[in-house]
């Protein structure tokens, strides 16, 4: 008798489904702990500006000659009710540190916004239209680099006249040869690719490559300076707030904090430390979180 074998149908191997972008991001990004609490301390600092009219015990700015350089709750002669003390006019360090946070953060973005909005559309210019109009932009970039960046922020203020308007746009000028330079890097690198070419044959304007080809493709790195450039525009206009050229009294920015009681620092030592701590971690924080993003969106670095 005759036995027929069976063949057993071929049974497909299971195809490997790639990870959602997001869940590839966040996985690069936490590998990173010093990012995670970087991450966690900015969160809590924007939600502590967010609800500051909600949180803080009192009126910033709100004075009380008799309350004048009263210690923290945990020093004899300290009270609860104002639990890091009170600067030299008896306003309430906690509650202008909470609304300082909105202040420098406001100062962070606002300056990182203008300065990323300038920079990658002049940086995109010179990448695509190379010759003297690269030339031209880039040595112009080169001439601010020079200059001390402090140095510069403060002529310009001290050009445009003191104010928080003011130190915002001088450090914004300060800051946006990073951008300049790093858009027209990732710019020319990219140009040289084969969908620029294909997409260029295609019939594709200047303008449609400029911004819809090539820039989504040069975003990494830029956003990775953006949470670096955060940090630096809260410690510039801290500095220009310190010399009286920011945030003018009774504004509760910690830089103007600083300056207010910098003539009180060795018989009160709060008024001072706590507004610098300030400074500190949320500089810290962000510095963190760039340091993070270039892990998590940076190809070269991942392993």
């Amino acid at each position: 008798m005759t036995t027929e074998t069976m063949e057993a149908p071929a049974v497909a191997a299971p195809t490997a489904t790639p990870p959602h972008p997001l869940r590839e991001f966040w996985g690069y990004f936490s590998a990173n702990h010093g990012a995670v609490a970087g991450l966690v301390i900015i969160v809590a600092v924007v939600l502590v500006a967010l609800l500051a009219d909600v949180i803080a015990p009192h009126d910033p700015n709100a004075t009380d000659t008799a309350l004048a350089l009263k210690p923290p709750f945990w020093q004899e002669g300290g009270s609860i009710a104002y639990p890091l003390g009170t600067d030299p006019i008896g306003r309430d360090i906690l509650s202008r540190l909470i609304h300082g946070a909105r202040l420098s953060l406001l100062i962070g973005i606002a300056v990182v916004a203008l300065s990323i909005i300038i920079g990658t559309v002049l940086g995109l210019v010179a990448g695509f239209f190379r010759g003297l109009t690269e030339i031209f932009i880039m040595r112009l970039m080169d001439i601010i680099l020079t200059l001390p960046s402090l140095l510069l922020a403060i002529v310009i203020v001290a050009v445009l006249g003191p104010g928080l308007m003011n130190a915002m746009l001088a450090v914004a000028l300060v800051i946006l040869p990073h951008y300049v330079r790093l858009a027209r890097a990732a710019v020319i690198t990219e140009t040289s690719k084969d969908y620029v070419t294909a997409a260029r044959v295609s019939g594709a304007g200047t303008t449609r490559l400029m911004f819809r080809e090539v820039l989504p493709n040069c975003t990494a790195p830029l956003i990775v300076q953006a949470s670096l450039g955060i940090s630096t525009a809260i410690l510039d206009a801290a500095a220009l707030g310190f010399l009286g050229l920011g945030a003018q009294p009774p504004s509760p920015e910690w830089g103007t904090m600083l300056a207010d009681a910098r003539e009180f620092v060795l018989r009160a030592w709060w008024v001072v430390t706590f507004p610098g701590l300030a400074i500190l971690i949320t500089v810290l924080a962000f510095n963190l979180l760039g340091d993070g993003l270039r892990d998590a969106l940076d190809p070269k670095l991942k392993r």
